[in-house]
């Protein structure tokens, strides 16, 4: 009798990194919504089969959800990952906390499938978090630079150190 070889599923799971705003002292979340636009919501993602039915296509910049905090600010939550969205962390909406207390376990945002034969590149393009965080630095650079620059403003010197970056990719 010969074996079938096992075939290996690669999940995503959505989190915050540690460097997010979000996870930084003295920030309360006040709530979180799947709800992306008037006729998105990623509640009503319903999936089913062995296809995985109904599940919403995500692309790598499409929003999973919103944390609102306390203080005013907002975030957009991204997918970071090209796949399905097979679900969404309800448990969040409640207890939006748990966000901040457990982000790598019970504060999961959500999970995404990729297909089959992307999963290898997508696993191999992951960026480890000292990588993570030296993008978000070029990025900030690159962003006040283009704002410094449309106002007329040059600098000769290095700017101050960056204010972490309001995103999750």
């Amino acid at each position: 009798m010969s074996k079938a070889n096992p075939v290996r599923t690669t999940v995503y799971y959505s989190t915050p990194t540690e460097s997010h705003p979000v996870l930084q002292s003295g920030k309360t979340i006040k709530s979180v919504s799947y709800q992306i636009s008037t006729n998105c919501s990623r509640l009503q993602n319903k999936v089913s089969g062995k296809f995985k039915r109904g599940a919403q296509f995500l692309t790598e910049l499409a929003p999973l959800c919103k944390i609102y905090c306390s203080d005013g600010e907002e975030y957009t939550v991204s997918s970071c990952v090209r796949g399905r969205l097979m679900e969404v962390n309800e448990n969040i909406l409640h207890e939006p906390s748990i966000l901040q207390e457990k982000p790598s376990t019970e504060g999961y945002i959500a999970v995404v499938l990729p297909k089959f034969e992307e999963s290898k590149s997508i696993t191999e393009g992951l960026l480890t978090q000292q990588q993570y965080e030296e993008v978000l630095v070029k990025r900030i650079h690159a962003a006040t630079a283009t704002s410094r620059a449309s106002r007329g403003i040059t600098t000769t010197t290095a700017p101050t150190p960056p204010q972490p970056a309001r995103s999750v990719c």
